[in-house]
């Protein structure tokens, strides 16, 4: 008997790997997110990274799909856009995600470091209408931390923060900074394209790079842009 065709999650998963690798006193580890062809980009976790751009909640479902367990997202009640979690099915169950409606941006934060402090959420982001100082993503890095160790102790992983913010971000502090935005796919009406331009602006121990993201009937590739990797 054969075995049955893996689902557009299942290949989005194996696209999207997780790759846990040992990091310091904290044993935060790096997660990879790449494809077959080997790209692969890195976000350290017990940290807290920017993703900024028009597509930044695109880039984040690709974080959810690479990851298992609890997501906290904390966003603006005041603002009229927010997301629709049957949207993320392709990506995660919706079930994972407790979405905290805030009345504020400090209670957004508040959220995310508490979350993040807690360890039980191995993602925690936060839709921020601006960047926020630098005093703020100290906190959330402290938090990080300390969730990280709360983490481990239960063999969880480590927590990975996220701030998404508009247009080119600029949060100061943070661990690295991200930009995503939409590209000509080549959509058509048999075919399912959707194409990105990833940039990583910004990271302690890369220099800035530029990729291709193309997905087509849930698999993802990513190529090296000119000026990239």
């Amino acid at each position: 008997m054969s075995n049955p065709a893996p689902t557009s999650t299942q290949t989005l998963r194996e696209d999207l790997a997780r790759l846990v690798m040992p990091n310091s006193r904290l044993r935060a580890p790096q997660m990879f997110l790449g494809n077959t062809s080997g790209v692969q980009f890195a976000l350290t976790r017990a940290r807290v990274h920017e993703f900024c751009g028009p597509a930044r909640s695109q880039l984040a479902a690709f974080v959810l799909a690479a990851t298992s367990g609890a997501v906290v997202w904390a966003s603006p009640s005041w603002l009229p856009q927010r997301i629709y979690p049957y949207g993320l099915m392709p990506f995660a169950d919706p079930n994972r995600i407790i979405f905290a409606r805030c009345r504020r941006p400090e209670d957004i934060l508040w959220v995310m470091e508490e979350a993040l402090r807690s360890g039980a959420a191995p993602v925690v982001l936060g839709d921020l209408p601006t960047a926020p100082a630098l005093t703020p993503i100290r906190r959330l890095h402290l938090a990080a931390e300390a969730g990280a160790e709360a983490a481990h102790r239960r063999g969880r992983p480590a927590p990975l923060g996220l701030i998404l913010t508009p247009q080119m971000g600029g949060a100061q502090g943070v661990d690295s900074r991200w930009h995503m935005q939409a590209a000509p796919s080549g959509m058509t009406m048999l075919e399912n394209r959707a194409a990105w331009v990833l940039s990583r602006l910004r990271a302690r121990d890369a220099a800035p790079a530029r990729w291709g993201v193309a997905r087509v009937k849930g698999q993802v590739s990513i190529t090296p842009l000119e000026g990239g990797e």
